[in-house]
């Protein structure tokens, strides 16, 4: 039973008992570490990109608000007045 040579003659078995195997490997090996790097990628490109939607919101509130008083100031306008 211990090695890859485990043979019940049952194929589902065997592909079971060595695929197991063969992850059980992997994980001792610490080869699995260089998929938590690539989450901890993802996560922080996530953070990134909601700070960064947060600020475009606020710059294009900002710039909305300023658009909507100069277009105000705009349809008021007359000669002897100013915004």
């Amino acid at each position: 039973m211990i090695g890859r040579n485990f043979h019940t003659g049952i194929p589902a078995v065997d592909f079971l008992v060595t695929f197991l195997q063969a992850r059980t490997e992997r994980a001792r090996s610490g080869e699995l570490d260089r998929g938590a790097s690539a989450v901890e990628w993802v996560i922080i490109s996530a953070v990134v990109v909601a700070i960064v939607g947060v600020v475009a919101a606020i710059i294009n509130a900002a710039l909305s608000e300023g658009a909507n008083k100069v277009g105000d100031c705009i349809k008021g306008a007359d000669a002897g007045k100013t915004c």
